[in-house]
Parts: structure tokens; C-alpha cells; sequence
């Protein structure tokens, strides 16, 4: 192709959004390029047209390929969640953004948006949604007509998210514009414009907790409480696998499913996915999910099986390995990503030999932590110390890593 292709974006106010330039480049173009409602709005174009429908690369291709003066037509600021970053990696491109539904959102219910978290659904998963929306101030939803306003808000009161306004900005720049305040409980019943934004801004605090939740929290199974990676383990586990914002987690022999619920708090812009032999610690690891909100993929199933419909993850907990030590961590090594880490926990000397020889045997490095907790219990009118099981924190990590 001899020269750029023009981005523009484009409200629903169609013409009237544009400035004349714009305009007239579009009129001066040989292909115009668009969804079916944004080249609607220029009938009297004479050249060639092409409609934009689902994948891209067709259209990517043929532009390569075209020596034509070419414009393609974008929603709002095609550089926010749009077509201008995927497009400007593929071909030479010029991008005239235009005011967002965003910046539309928020002047019509007067907010300052700096401080906002924004999120898509539009043509994705909800999954994960809950541990990102939790504790934030103001939060921001692209939506589509699967992931509307009443799906997003029945999803959050599922996870006794409520202490939120919300705001349904619809058709913006359009003749049907409208913006609605709403409870999340009237949103859940709310039918509206399938073209809309969806603002929320906490109203109250909600529960919230910091890193190291108290065991007593968790639902556990009766009468065999203590099935629990307990507290302090579990605070020096988690530093051990070095979690991100955006890291993929395995948690293996999760129980109730405390390791990967505190992984997704603090991985809240990744996955976390659990699996679980014992139906009874499945159920209760589910509600303890919905109590801490957190939206994670847990599998009732004994490792290895069922790993395989994972992604591969960065960091890999084991509080149980179900008899079957050397073939799981053969197949956890084999999976984990370059730089992840591995962390067991052993409460024997046997599960540590053969986990460290194990892991020899993979090429991987290890390093131990035997950790030994006393808390304070109360007797008579004095305190003593009474002692949990000793144990072994073992982490394994890629050797080349270390070289």
C-alpha cells in the first residue's frame, strides 16, 4: 500500500460528530471501510465499500494488498478498546480520534473519569469481573446485548457486591440518548438500548480484607476442620510464587479454597483456576469463592487429570498431591511458563524427599522453608503457646532462571 489509511472515529451522532476535514476526507476516499451503521451514515458515497464483520485478518490482507486512498470508520476514540491499536500494528495507519462514549458517559452524570477503572465485556468472558469491580471507587463497563446492564448487575449481586450506584448511558449522541440512575438491584431488571455504557460508584463500604485472611473466615468441612493451608503458611506461600497483577495460577488440592482466593485478590487482572478431589471441599471452597469475591474456574477432579483444560499458568501452588506426587509434578513442569514458580506445601519428610528429588529430576532448583507456628492460647487467667504442624514450604523454579 502507497500511503496510511485514515482511522476516523465516529459518534452515533453520525455527520454531525465529524469535523469538516474529516468530512471531507471521507468523500475524497476511493474505499470506505465500516460496521453496517457507521457507513449508513454516508449513503451518497460513489466508491467501494467494505463492511466490517466479525474476524479482521480478510480485511487486514486485502488492505495490505490496495494501492486505493482508503478511510475506516471507528466508534469514538478507536485507540479505547477499539480497532486503531490492532490495526496500527498491522499497517501504516493516521488516527483522528473523536469524543468516546466514555468521555460522553461521564460529562452527562458530571464525574471526573481520571479515576475510574475501566473494564470491557463487550464480546468477552464475565469471569474474573468480581474480584476487579471489588473495592473500587469507580468502575466503568463497556457492555454488548449478551453482557448487558441486567447480566453485569445480577453477576455482582451473586457476589454480595452492592454497595454501588449505577448509571446507564445509552445511544449516546443519538436520538434516543438517554442516561438512567440505577440500585444494581433495579439494574437487574433493566431493559434498555443494546448501545449503552455502564458507570457504578461505590456508595459504602463494603467487607473487605487484607492479605493473610483468618482461617475462621473460611467455610470448612465439619467435623475435619483444620484442612486448611493455615494463615501464616499461607501469607509466606503466597510471597514465595511472586504473583502479578496479571498472573495465571494453578492451585492444586485447593480444599477451601483459601490460596486461590487469596491469588485472585491480589491477581486480580489474571486467572486463577482450582481443582479439588473431595466434593464436599469443592462445594464449600464455591461459597467461599461468592463470600470473598472472587470469580475463579474450579474443577472437582483428582490431578493431573483435568489440568489440561488450563491454560499454562506462571505460578503453581500444591497443598495436596492425592498420592500421585512424581507424574503431577512432571506435568506441572512441563506446563509452567518461563520464570513461574512452583511452591509446595509438605507436611512429612518423605513428601519433601521425593518432592526435592522430583524436582532434580525436572532440571528444576529448589529452595526450602520449614516452618514452625506457635499461637497464643488462653489458660486460666495466663497464656500459653500451642504449637501447628511443622512445615515445608518448597519452591521450584526454571534453573535457567537462576543462571
Amino acid at each position: 500500500m502507497e500511503q496510511p489509511i485514515k482511522i476516523i472515529g465516529i459518534t452515533d451522532g453520525g455527520k454531525a460528530s465529524l469535523l469538516p476535514i474529516y468530512e471531507k476526507w471521507i468523500y475524497e476516499s476511493e474505499c470506505l471501510i465500516g460496521g453496517e451503521r457507521q457507513l449508513s451514515f454516508f449513503p451518497e458515497f460513489q466508491g467501494e465499500r467494505i463492511v466490517l464483520k466479525g474476524g479482521l485478518k480478510s480485511v487486514v490482507e486485502q488492505l495490505q494488498t490496495s494501492n486505493k486512498r482508503c478511510v475506516l470508520l471507528a466508534s469514538g476514540d478507536p485507540l479505547f478498546y477499539g480497532i486503531g491499536s490492532y490495526l496500527s500494528k498491522k499497517i501504516p495507519v493516521e488516527i483522528y480520534p473523536n469524543i468516546s462514549s466514555i468521555q460522553e458517559a461521564f460529562a452527562k452524570i458530571q464525574e471526573s473519569w481520571q479515576d475510574c477503572t475501566f473494564i470491557s465485556v463487550h464480546g468477552r468472558a464475565m469471569k474474573g469481573l468480581a474480584q476487579k469491580v471489588d473495592g473500587k471507587d469507580k468502575v466503568c463497563l463497556l457492555t454488548d446485548e449478551t453482557n448487558s446492564p441486567a447480566e453485569i448487575a445480577k453477576y455482582l449481586l451473586s457476589y454480595g457486591i452492592k454497595e454501588y450506584d449505577g448509571y446507564v448511558a445509552e445511544a449516546l449522541g443519538g436520538e434516543n440518548e438517554k442516561v438512567v440512575s440505577l440500585s444494581l438491584e433495579e439494574m437487574a431488571g433493566y431493559e434498555g438500548h443494546p448501545l449503552n455504557v455502564v458507570i457504578l460508584k461505590r456508595n459504602g463500604d463494603g467487607p473487605s480484607w487484607s492479605i493473610g485472611i483468618s482461617d475462621d473466615q473460611f467455610k470448612q468441612r465439619k467435623p475435619d476442620k483444620g484442612l486448611i493451608t493455615k494463615q501464616e503458611v499461607r501469607v509466606l506461600s503466597l510471597s514465595e510464587l511472586n504473583l502479578h497483577e496479571n498472573s495465571v495460577v494453578w492451585d492444586i488440592g485447593t480444599c477451601t479454597g483459601s490460596v486461590a482466593i487469596e491469588s485472585a485478590r491480589i491477581a486480580r487482572r489474571g486467572q486463577v483456576y482450582a481443582i479439588e478431589k473431595n466434593q464436599a471441599d469443592y462445594e464449600n471452597c464455591l461459597e467461599n469463592t461468592k463470600k470473598f469475591r472472587t470469580d475463579i474456574t474450579i474443577k472437582c477432579n483428582k490431578a493431573p487429570e483435568g489440568l489440561e483444560e488450563f491454560p499454562n499458568p506462571d505460578a503453581i501452588f500444591i497443598g495436596g498431591t492425592g498420592g500421585e506426587m512424581q507424574e503431577l509434578l512432571k506435568v506441572c513442569a512441563s506446563r509452567l511458563n518461563k520464570g513461574g514458580r512452583i511452591v509446595l506445601n509438605a507436611a512429612t519428610i518423605e513428601t519433601l524427599y521425593l518432592a526435592n528429588e522430583t524436582f532434580a529430576a525436572l532440571d528444576f532448583e529448589t529452595s526450602i522453608k520449614l516452618v514452625q507456628i506457635s499461637r497464643s492460647k488462653p489458660i486460666l487467667h495466663m497464656n500459653r503457646f500451642e504449637g501447628l504442624n511443622p512445615i515445608y514450604i518448597i519452591t521450584a523454579k526454571h534453573k535457567e532462571e537462576l543462571e
